[in-house]
């Protein structure tokens, strides 16, 4: 259930907003054409998370351009992907933005606390997968998700995740990030009874073909309740994670 129209269908029942009020709302341009972007203003209301901003091909001040607007509508916190230190360093100037240069991430706004059915479990084959996993991790956490973050716990020394097998029992949907043949996600699936979100990495020697080898791997898993998003795709993986994790019954 989307939350973000629950709560204002709720706020009119219990009379704090009028049905005018909810209705301009609802009514208000669901997006803004500002040239160089139209920005959707009313995915929070469709989807229960906004519009978050892709970083890459766009200028500092394209990436301005939108947050102002987002802020002007509204919006009290903007998540930016695959945002570069020089770019970051240009909008820290400007706005109060936290820089997460591991995972190339900038955050304006608060981060909710977490709740919704337990906790996202982040799970990386090497050290060397951490900068996709910290943007899983960090997608997560700004939608609302507790994040476990277990790193560095693949298949060539499986005792280190056979180590953590109560965060990985207890855990309410686990992303699997792993480069080179990317066992990791068939081991965690074989194990976890939640659902386990695989991120092939780019990681890997020439015969990996920049992630492709642990894509195709991924997608072949023999363990049931795997499903594998593109690769390096941190952010797809944490969001659909979130999503998972507030999941409501519908009826």
């Amino acid at each position: 259930m989307n939350t973000e129209l629950r709560k204002l269908l709720e706020e009119v029942r219990a009379g704090t907003r009028s049905v005018d009020e909810a209705l301009l709302e609802l009514k208000t341009a669901p997006f803004a054409d500002i040239g160089f972007a139209k920005v959707d203003l009313h995915r929070r209301l469709r989807q229960g998370a906004a519009e978050v901003i892709y970083g890459a091909g766009k200028t500092p001040a394209q990436i301005a351009g939108i947050l102002e607007l987002m802020l002007a509508n509204g919006q009290k916190r903007v998540l930016i992907t695959r945002l570069d230190a020089e770019k970051a360093g240009a909008l820290e100037r400007v706005f109060p933005l936290r820089y997460a240069a591991e995972a190339r991430v900038g955050i304006l706004g608060p981060v909710p606390e977490p709740d919704g059915i337990g906790t996202v479990v982040v799970a990386t084959g090497g050290t060397s997968d951490v900068p996709v996993a910290e943007e899983a991790a960090l997608t997560a956490e700004f939608l609302g998700s507790r994040v476990m973050r277990l790193y560095d716990v693949g298949v060539a020394g499986l005792h280190r995740l056979l180590s953590h097998l109560d965060e990985i029992m207890g855990a309410s949907v686990i992303i699997a990030i792993a480069g080179m043949e990317g066992a990791l996600a068939s081991v965690i699936g074989g194990l976890a009874d939640c659902p386990v979100i695989a991120v092939p990495t780019s990681v890997g020697y020439g015969a990996s073909f920049q992630g492709v080898s642990a894509l195709l791997s991924m997608l072949n898993s023999c363990a049931s309740g795997v499903s594998v998003v593109n690769i390096d795709n941190g952010f797809g993986a944490g969001f659909l994670a979130n999503r998972i994790n507030h999941m409501e019954e519908k009826g």
